[in-house]
């Protein structure tokens, strides 16, 4: 059972250039952890909220990611819905680096 607030390590730094996005799943659970042309990482639920299309398979351009499926579109930032046919917003969850690995707060 995950602890709300507990930190899991999701994958090395060093596995995803910029703009570029990573399955992570755990538990049961789906997530896309994206890194930022400026270096940064993030996380939000792995599945568009359209048609349960995983994200990670979609392009990321600036600080959006797009579904594979019908072009739904995500601010990975914070997991707001951009562009229809996705119109819920995702979840976001905290991302922090520590030793070489990328952990995010379940």
């Amino acid at each position: 059972m995950t602890i709300l607030g507990q930190w899991v390590a999701a994958c090395a730094s060093d596995a995803l250039e910029q703009e570029e996005a990573f399955r992570f799943d755990h538990e049961g659970r789906t997530f896309v952890i994206v890194r930022s042309p400026e270096g940064e990482y993030f996380a939000i639920d792995g599945h568009c909220s359209h048609e349960k299309v995983h994200l990670a398979g979609g392009i990321v351009d600036g600080h959006i990611i797009e579904c594979p499926k019908h072009f739904g579109a995500f601010d990975y930032r914070s997991g707001e819905a951009r562009r229809l046919p996705a119109c819920i917003d995702l979840r976001s969850y905290d991302v922090k680096v520590e030793s070489g690995m990328v952990f995010i707060r379940l």
